[in-house]
């Protein structure tokens, strides 16, 4: 079996490379340009490497049957497919900065949020005007800047493989089937945070027996897709995998996403702030429609209802607040509910890596991959 560690190093210190590079062109710009690169190295540190690690594994998935048949797999293709999982951990560093300065959140991985940060900085500089909004905006435009590095580090990762010289045809269809994917994922997982946001307004003239079905597409763009699904056909395309590796690895993907987003609602609800690094009960201060919401609400008594109507998404609720909230969610059974589901698309996704007909080794890293998407505390 492969080892994942090394690989997760390698991935660490390929972002920690390109991103001192590009502080480094920050440089002559000045000490503001400096502090807004600095802060975009920041991003990148911590977190589980959740979807560069799919991205490799879904690479693996093809590249180590081409290598078993006909050896064609060559060190540019390693290289670039590392390459192409830091890509999607810069990405994924730019949703969380546009996403907590969305949610207004004020932390993120135990430290502060980054508007938050960037508003420190501007009260600690003496500057003129508002740090609350010199924060905002500077977050927004350091989201902007990572996605801008992402797809830096994308097209250098691609050109290992599609560009060079010694490039065939096929070299140049797998580097346009993995650009065409990232780009997919990129449109997907920007509509599926647009229709979170718009259903903590739209839920109200939604009928109840509808928001469920809501919540899970929301899940289904927002976090599925994006975390889970698409960075394993993003590996397989880079790999130069045939529709039949891209569907097999999809219908892994899928499911193993959804059970991935709904263990984070019941994080977002009764996790651990010690272990999550987020206040405990922060999507019920954000309004967030989640399925755990949405399966509750319908359950309870009127009074209760109108109750839990008033409280959610109010930004300054009490802990106690938070406990009775929990509690009408749990009481509820929707808690109960949610882990039933989690457990049936957990099921759905082994019995689809059963079928898929992987090598041993990969198929053990992506059931221990499952296994870490959907037994988790943070």
């Amino acid at each position: 079996m492969q080892p994942a560690y090394p690989v997760i190093e390698a991935i660490s210190q390929r972002l920690e490379s390109f991103a001192a590079q590009r502080r480094e062109e920050a440089t002559p710009l000045g000490p503001e340009a400096e502090l807004l690169a600095g802060h975009a190295v920041a991003t990148l540190r911590g977190g589980k490497r959740l979807r560069a690690r799919f991205c490799w594994w879904g690479w693996r998935a093809v590249a180590g049957a081409v290598d078993a048949h006909d050896g064609a797999h060559h060190d540019a293709d390693e290289r670039a497919a590392i390459g192409v999982c830091a890509a999607l951990e810069i990405f994924q560093a730019a949703a969380l900065v546009h996403d907590d300065l969305i949610d207004n959140s004020d932390t993120r991985r135990g430290r502060p949020s980054a508007h938050r940060a960037l508003e420190a900085d501007h009260r600690e500089q003496g500057w003129s005007g508002r740090a609350d909004a010199f924060g905002r905006a500077g977050s927004l435009l350091l989201g902007d800047l990572l996605v801008a590095w992402s797809d830096d580090l994308l097209e250098e990762s691609l050109a290992l493989v599609g560009d060079a010289p010694q490039a065939e045809r096929r070299d140049r269809d797998r580097v346009a089937a993995a650009r065409a994917e990232y780009a997919r994922m990129r449109r997907d997982v920007t509509m599926g945070q647009f229709l979170d946001i718009a259903e903590e307004s739209a839920w109200s003239v939604a009928p109840d027996d509808a928001h469920a079905e809501r919540a899970l597409r929301i899940a289904s763009y927002k976090s599925a897709r994006y975390s889970v699904q698409q960075p394993l056909v993003i590996g397989a395309a880079l790999a130069g995998g045939r529709e039949r590796h891209l569907e097999a690895l999809r219908s892994f993907g899928h499911p193993l996403g959804m059970a991935f987003q709904l263990r984070d609602d019941v994080l977002g609800v009764f996790g651990d702030a010690a272990v999550t690094g987020k206040p405990a009960g922060d999507d019920l201060r954000e309004g967030k429609r989640t399925a755990l919401v949405a399966l509750a609400r319908p359950r309870l008594a009127r009074s209760d209802r109108e109750r839990f109507d008033e409280l959610l998404g109010a930004p300054d609720l009490s802990d106690a607040d938070v406990g009775g909230l929990r509690a009408m969610i749990q009481e509820s059974g929707a808690l109960d509910e949610v882990e039933r589901l989690i457990a049936s698309y957990a099921r759905d996704a082994d019995e689809a890596l059963a079928a898929a007909d992987l090598a041993p080794d990969v198929s053990e890293q992506l059931r221990e991959l499952a296994r870490a998407a959907t037994h988790r505390r943070s």
